[in-house]
């Protein structure tokens, strides 16, 4: 039932007050139309018997407080959902923003969603190919997690999306021509579903973008011919900030649908987090709200979780929901709240360096402070190599080394070091060349990234690679070749 009431009690920022309304439901979407006839959408954030508080997307100035008209629709946000989303571009709301018309429906789903019944869920495996070493062979993406990328101011964190979105659209899609048998049979069974397989697709939410940086994200896609596979959600800088508490449920809701109804693989990439957050600041602090840390709400955490557990499998669903957020830390500080609770709700991390950043190196992994907790369950024979799990754990360790290696170094020089020191040096050297650094239209495959690990390992002394067993060894292990 629609109701319709006439006038406002009071108006505080993005926030509207109305008395006398008996039977309003939190999150109900609301129309409000002007004097001059335009209309505005808003939703009930709070209830408190017969007062009713309402967010305006579009932001209260101009509204009277006698003459405006707030009709209540009944229903919460929900978003029109069809195959067709694919290649289409939205705004904040889920409204159409490429010039292409409406959405014909198949259905319409409430943008909050619903928690995943835990004894519904599939423990997630099988790993998603980025085509990038450093994520593919030291932390690996498995289908079903949730891996955050946490990155600083002015790093290359939107690069690095564009291009896990072109590399993993065309990977995990099917099987590239001209890579080895063993590599593309591990794109092969990454791409594949259980049941019902419909293919691979992204969804990108952008919130808090400047104008420059999303035609970036739509020229980017639209060149590399990816556009078709991906779904874009693009809440601007200029848009209201509340608008941005939207978007990423908008995106996670057409992630289900897509992953849940057609039985597809979705990647969710939502940037930037820390723009997320900060509205939901902005916004509780506009309610009056006791701050917590660093002034950011006391439910941080658990509206974080909101969105990070819509990540998943289900049982009898041919799909998955993936889901790879990106966060700007905050003066490069991992414990500042955002990746702080971040990092408790997620299967860990991948953490971009500034030190790399500074040198030249892309994509600038930090190594040592990433991992992914999944990653041991959707790597190794039938998935990607058998080797795999033994070249990221040397590599991890050996670099490790480097660091014990660098400290001392800078203390007595470089050439006082030990041979042994010198050619972890130099290892290190090479790992941050050749492995880390691969530049932006580079995809490696599976076999690549792991070739490429054995050839810096051979490098090292074998009595220095003490996290392979001697099979393993005898198998990969090619000084000569190295050194030749």
């Amino acid at each position: 039932m629609i109701i319709e009431y006439s006038g406002l009690s009071q108006i505080t920022g993005p926030l509207v007050m109305l008395e006398g309304v008996p039977e309003a439901s939190y999150d109900e979407m609301v129309e409000l139309r002007l004097s001059d006839g335009s209309t505005r959408a808003g939703r009930v954030v709070r209830v408190e018997g017969g007062r009713s508080i309402i967010q305006v997307f579009e932001g209260t100035r101009g509204l009277s407080l006698e003459n405006t008209r707030t009709r209540f629709s009944g229903r919460p946000i929900e978003l029109p959902l069809s195959k067709e989303i694919l290649g289409r571009r939205f705004d904040g709301l889920g409204r159409p923003a490429d010039g292409l018309g409406g959405v014909y429906a198949e259905c319409r789903r409430d943008i909050n969603g619903a928690p995943m019944n835990p004894v519904s869920r599939v423990y997630p495996r099988d790993c998603i190919h980025t085509g990038i070493s450093s994520i593919d062979g030291l932390a690996t993406l498995i289908r079903g997690q949730k891996l955050p990328i946490f990155s600083g101011s002015g790093m290359k964190h939107n690069e690095l999306a564009v291009q896990i979105v072109r590399q993993a659209s065309l990977a995990n899609s099917a099987a590239a021509p001209g890579r080895g048998t063993e590599a593309s049979e591990a794109i092969n069974i990454s791409a594949r579903p259980s049941t019902g397989d419909a293919g691979f697709a992204i969804v990108f939410a952008a919130m808090g973008v400047k104008n420059d940086v999303a035609q970036y994200f739509i020229n980017s896609f639209e060149e590399a011919g990816a556009m078709g596979r991906v779904v874009m959600f693009l809440n601007l800088a200029s848009d209201p900030i509340i608008e941005r508490i939207v978007t990423p449920r908008c995106a996670l809701t057409a992630a289900e649908y897509l992953a849940f109804e057609k039985g597809m693989h979705i990647l969710v990439i939502m940037t930037d987090i820390s723009s997320y957050a900060e509205a939901l600041r902005e916004f509780s602090s506009s309610k009056g709200e006791i701050p917590g840390r660093k002034g950011f709400p006391g439910y941080l955490y658990s509206d974080l979780a909101s969105l990070y557990e819509r990540a998943g499998i289900l049982k009898g669903k041919g799909g998955s929901v993936t889901q790879l957020p990106i966060l700007t830390m905050p003066n490069d500080d991992i414990t500042h709240p955002i990746p702080d609770l971040t990092g408790y709700i997620t299967e860990g991390q991948i953490v971009l360096g500034r030190e790399l950043d500074s040198v030249g190196v892309y994509p600038p992994v930090s190594v040592l402070p990433s991992l992914s907790r999944l990653m041991k369950d959707g790597i190794g024979q039938g998935f990607t190599r058998a080797d795999h799990s033994a070249v990221a754990n040397q590599l991890f360790a050996s670099y490790a080394r480097v660091q014990d290696a660098k400290a001392l170094a800078s203390v007595i020089g470089e050439d006082e070091l030990s041979s042994a020191d010198r050619k972890l040096m130099e290892f290190g050297r090479e790992f941050e060349k050749r492995f880390l650094n691969q530049g932006f239209s580079e995809s490696r495959s599976i076999g690549e990234t792991l070739d490429l690990g054995w050839a810096l390992l051979s490098m090292l002394p074998r009595g220095e690679l003490d996290r392979i067993d001697d099979e393993t060894l005898e198998a990969h292990y090619r000084p000569a070749t190295t050194n030749a």
